[in-house]
């Protein structure tokens, strides 16, 4: 398998097309991220969303990102901003993902080496939040993408990267979706008990949307799922 032939690359534009695709998503859907915190934890998800967007827009401004790892350092810098539990979390794991092909000094990564960033940026959240699968958090949508992704291309020479991402885009959606039928063990919503059985996990939602912005920028179509948010 040669993950350097052309199918199995990321364009040379991901970054910019990942973080910009990324940014209308996450302020497009922040009312509907803020409604799930409200009705299944503390209420602020929707408020520390839009203000890591603020704090990026102002590092895109003054930084003038032009390769892929400006673009996510931009990111990851804007979370590392934002107070609360969110904003450490999502600073960090941007922050692993902002080095994907840094070992082989890539100028854009491989689909491996992309799905291995993400990899080290679902170990690090579960170091720091000792979250995981099934407690109803953001690992309950990012580990299936992982998995999804890493299946897909190691499955079949032939799958495209463009593929993979679509796959892990899949599961993490499907999972997503899924935590509206569990209830919460970490996080803010874990001390409302049953209270947040029926409400998607907002952690879980924004990760989804991660994940489909990831395959929107590789695909070049800019535009993320996000309808089955609302």
């Amino acid at each position: 398998m040669n993950d350097q032939t052309p199918s199995r690359t990321l364009p040379d534009s991901f970054g910019r097309a990942f973080v910009l695709t990324l940014r209308e998503t996450l302020v497009g859907s922040a009312d509907e991220l803020g409604d799930l915190d409200r009705r299944a934890g503390d209420g602020d998800f929707g408020t520390n969303v839009r203000t890591a967007m603020k704090h990026l827009d102002q590092n895109l401004e003054t930084d003038e990102p032009r390769s892929y790892r400006e673009w996510l350092t931009a990111l990851y810098m804007a979370w590392l901003g934002v107070g609360g539990t969110s904003g450490p979390l999502f600073g960090m794991f941007f922050r692993d993902l902002a080095k994907a092909g840094e070992e082989a000094d890539a100028a854009v990564p491989t689909i491996a080496q992309f799905a291995n960033a993400l990899a080290a940026g679902q170990a690090t959240v579960q170091k720091y939040g000792e979250a995981n699968v099934g407690d109803k958090t953001m690992i309950d949508s990012l580990d299936p993408a992982v998995t999804a992704l890493r299946t897909a291309f190691e499955a079949d020479a032939e799958t495209t990267a463009v593929e993979a991402l679509f796959a892990a885009e899949d599961a993490a959606v499907t999972a997503a979706t899924a935590t509206a039928q569990t209830i919460a063990r970490r996080g803010r919503a874990s001390y409302v008990g049953d209270a947040s059985q029926g409400v998607i996990d907002p952690g879980a939602a924004a990760m989804a949307l991660v994940i489909s912005s990831a395959r929107a920028g590789a695909d070049g179509s800019g535009v993320a799922n996000i309808g089955w948010i609302a």
